[in-house]
């Protein structure tokens, strides 16, 4: 696109643009989202955009990691099976207890996991060192005193010693007061979830998700459980897309395929706007009579088109020196200037086509410093050489093996083979100056799991 600064190399639409280049005119429009503040599940995949510093230490006070008995360490000194040390029971400590007893000289306060350790107390015997209290096993001791009163009377003997500060987890040994929790740009799962609300953070400022809406055209497909008449395929680019919208951390709408119809086109594309940080359409961009998405979509772009599509900037179709997904468009639309990509319709054209452009973009707009798949050299595991195009760089399907340090092809190069795109985990990456890979050949891989 020309507001987006990139150089362009050759003129007009008979123009070849690399894989690179076009990607860089992606990335140099789209923009990361502003932020917001959410509560903590709904921040749930979302990218922070500050650091964290810890409130309150973790754990807040000293506790115990066992259920058992706070004692001090004199009181316990060289006790055994054969000579127990008994000492007597002054009460209870359970977790979430204000006001604790204070351990003094021969005393225990029976305790729970997660309890404070009491005034006096220096370390915690298991329950299964002792007899229970009052001569009861280990086990139905602890539960026939757990709701003992404070003060309650009684006698514990204990058959081991124990270390100053044994089985007591000390405060801040998690984070302390001060430290910093979590890092801007960390991506929120579950884990980094729990530790906000451990430190008492009820909200957090982050970038939304983005929210991708999918659709796919042509008057031949039909929904999934249908019955297939003659001439129809089932619409799986639209359930795919928006599955990889989702993996890549987007919320994703699916949009039913909509008919060879440019003005319904346009006007399905005007309604969705509205819930849409991204629009991805798949089918309709090459040369045919039917491609109605360039239809819809190539007039726009009229400057004094204030409320309409093209207030976006519009829509600029290209061809691309990729196999597949040479076909593919990039604009903006409509008064908030919203992205939108067309890709291909053939499955796997319009899969590769989502995994090296949409995928960026959406982690983009997420605020993600590294927007990329990770990837990896891997030699080729094939009976015979790959073929590839002059002057394209081909993306293959193809199982990676880490351990061995290879990559086996899956399937052909044909950009309808679906059956063999759900066998893959990696994209296997041929540049341009190649038309032949032998078996062997270290080649780049891209990981799609």
């Amino acid at each position: 696109m020309s507001s987006s600064g990139t150089t362009h190399h050759g003129t007009g639409r008979d123009q070849l643009w690399s894989v690179d280049e076009h990607l860089d005119d992606i990335l140099a429009t789209v923009r990361p989202l502003e932020p917001i503040e959410l509560q903590l599940l709904d921040a749930q995949g979302c990218v922070l955009i500050e650091d964290v510093t810890v409130p309150v230490s973790l754990p807040p006070f000293d506790n115990s990691s066992m259920d058992g008995y706070a004692v001090r360490v004199a009181d316990v000194a060289g006790a055994s099976e054969e000579f127990p040390a008994v000492l007597t029971v002054i009460g209870d400590v359970a977790a979430g207890q204000g006001e604790q007893p204070t351990v003094g000289p021969g005393e225990a306060a029976r305790i729970m996991t997660g309890a404070p350790l009491p005034p006096g107390a220096e370390a915690v015997v298991p329950v299964e060192w002792t007899d229970g209290g009052l001569g009861e096993g280990p086990a139905s001791g602890m539960r026939a005193h757990s709701a003992a009163p404070e003060g309650a009377s009684g006698e514990v003997r204990v058959h081991r010693p124990a270390e100053a500060r044994a089985h007591v987890r000390a405060r801040g040994s998690d984070v302390r007061a001060g430290d910093r929790a979590l890092t801007a740009g960390t991506v929120l799962g579950a884990p980094q979830i729990a530790l906000l609300a451990a430190i008492g953070r009820g909200t957090v400022k982050v970038r939304p998700r983005p929210r991708v809406v999918v659709m796919s055209t042509g008057s031949e497909l039909i929904q999934p459980g249908e019955e297939l008449a003659d001439g129809q395929i089932y619409d799986s680019n639209s359930f795919a897309l928006t599955a990889a919208a989702r993996d890549a951390g987007a919320i994703a709408y699916r949009v039913g395929a909509v008919t060879d119809d440019a003005e319904v086109l346009r006007s399905t594309i005007e309604d969705q706007l509205i819930r849409a940080d991204l629009l991805v359409t798949t089918g309709g961009v090459s040369v045919g009579a039917y491609d109605v998405v360039k239809e819809a979509l190539d007039s726009i772009g009229d400057p004094d088109d204030e409320e309409g599509l093209g207030a976006g900037g519009g829509v600029e179709f290209r061809k691309l020196a990729m196999q597949p997904g040479k076909p593919q468009g990039f604009g903006t639309i409509g008064p908030d200037h919203t992205p939108l990509l067309a890709l291909p319709g053939n499955p796997v054209s319009s899969y590769v086509s989502f995994e090296i452009f949409v995928r960026p973009a959406v982690r983009a707009l997420m605020g993600l410093p590294d927007v990329h798949r990770p990837t990896a050299r891997a030699r080729i595991a094939a009976d015979k050489a790959l073929t590839s195009p002059s002057g394209r760089r081909q993306f293959l399907r193809g199982r990676y093996d880490a351990d061995a340090g290879t990559v086996t092809p899956v399937g052909g190069s044909g950009s309808h083979l679906v059956a063999a795109l759900a066998h893959a985990d990696a994209l296997i990456v041929v540049p341009e100056g190649s038309t032949s890979v032998e078996p062997g050949t270290e080649v780049d891989v891209v990981l799609l799991g």
